[in-house]
């Protein structure tokens, strides 16, 4: 596997499991834009503190716990990460935000699996681990055009808000697919960070692959199937009458 011999990621070198609980992430200028960013939410989204409280807690969790420096170390706990990202921070705010007057529902249906396909290519991958501007852009990028999908979700007809998220399962379902069943480990910065968790970059791999495939998955699918049941439940809400 080419790559440096070591990595050092915006969370710091990957931890071993004793010292992972003394792995915060107390970089003052994180904490001082999530302070920003709370107070804003909390003073603009008077009648949606809940789901942005719930965002910032996700926020915390993902760059200032020792979740952070867990993803330095496995590429498993980066999958959790960027998860959360999609799956909880970004359909959160889109439900704290005003709902969109247009939707772009296939614009942004396309963009989120390409930024999301993209950032797990190695070179792409490997580039965030090693600088931290780029780390930040993985980031915001995968935030932002989440955020803008879940937010087209919320403005969209049902039927095409169920069509789009399906769709999504699927593609989130193939990429974990396919990183579970390739046969040698491709991500260069966890080649020599698993043996402390007892894994080698092959399991490790396999096991992010799970995540993707089946609980990252299924929010999507969920999510779909919340809708329609929804929308099902409209249908024959007068013929009850």
């Amino acid at each position: 596997m080419a790559g440096r011999d070591v990595w050092i990621p915006y969370c710091g070198k990957g931890p071993a499991p004793d010292d992972l609980w003394m792995r915060w992430n107390l970089d003052p200028v994180l904490l001082a834009a999530l302070a920003v960013l709370a107070g804003t939410l909390w003073i603009a989204l008077p009648a949606r503190r809940t789901p942005a409280t719930a965002a910032i807690v996700v926020l915390a969790l993902v760059f200032v716990s020792p979740l952070c420096a867990l993803s330095s170390a496995l590429f498993t706990a980066r999958t959790v990460h960027h998860v959360l990202l999609s799956g909880a921070l970004a359909p959160l705010l889109a439900w704290a935000l005003p709902a969109p007057r247009r939707n772009g529902l296939a614009l942004f249906t396309l963009a989120f699996a390409a930024v999301f396909w993209a950032w797990h290519a190695p070179v792409a991958y490997e580039a965030a681990l090693s600088n931290d501007g780029v780390y930040w852009l993985m980031q915001a990028s995968l935030a932002a055009v989440a955020l803008c999908f879940w937010r087209a979700v919320r403005a969209a007809p049902a039927p095409a808000a169920v069509a789009a998220l399906l769709a999504t399962t699927v593609q989130m379902g193939l990429l974990g697919a396919l990183l579970t069943f390739l046969p040698r480990a491709i991500y260069a910065p966890h080649a020599l960070t698993t043996a402390a968790w007892g894994l080698s970059p092959l399991d490790d791999q396999q096991l992010a692959g799970l995540v993707m495939w089946i609980p990252a998955s299924a929010i999507y699918l969920l999510a779909a199937l919340a809708l329609l049941g929804g929308r099902l439940r409209k249908a024959t809400r007068p013929a009850a009458a």
